[in-house]
């Protein structure tokens, strides 16, 4: 098993706390929010998401297959059990402060999953105010732009 400090650190590092909203296809199905914490590292690195799993007591790992250039193929520890979610994951962070961005990040997904939890998604205000905390989360992922050109650094 790895540290409390190990874990806010490696959180802090390589960690998201992510929120999925699905939105029904049909008309008699209702809007999920699905709230999903992990971390991901290259899949040499297998053994210490053994150990973060072991450390958390839930939790999943999986194989993720990077396509894209310059990336390897990696392993993500993945927390989305709502129970594991509640039991263990809020309680560890709101005792072991990441010290990073990554502790708004955190907050706004407490907040996000209080809201769900209580079933405020379930009416107009409340998906609006989930979809509005959504959109102040992860500002800085998937806007990393190629800035060199085939050739160099040119543009």
């Amino acid at each position: 098993m790895v540290s409390h400090d190990y874990l806010v650190g490696l959180t802090d590092g390589e960690g998201c706390f992510y929120v999925g909203i699905r939105y029904p296809k049909a008309a008699h199905k209702t809007v999920r929010v699905e709230p999903h914490f992990y971390i991901k590292l290259r899949g040499d690195d297998l053994s210490l998401l053994e150990e973060v799993k072991k450390s958390f007591g839930c939790g999943a790992i999986y194989y993720q297959n990077e396509k894209r250039q310059n990336h390897s193929a990696c392993y993500r520890f993945e927390i989305n059990a709502l129970r594991d979610l509640k039991r263990k994951l809020i309680p560890f962070f709101e005792k072991h402060q990441l010290r990073s961005k990554k502790q708004k990040e955190f907050e706004l997904f407490k907040k996000i999953f209080k809201l769900a939890e209580q079933r405020k998604h379930k009416t107009p205000n409340g998906l609006r105010e989930i979809e509005m905390l959504k959109l102040s989360m992860n500002h800085r992922t998937r806007w990393v732009r190629e800035i060199r050109s085939p050739s160099g650094n040119g543009r």
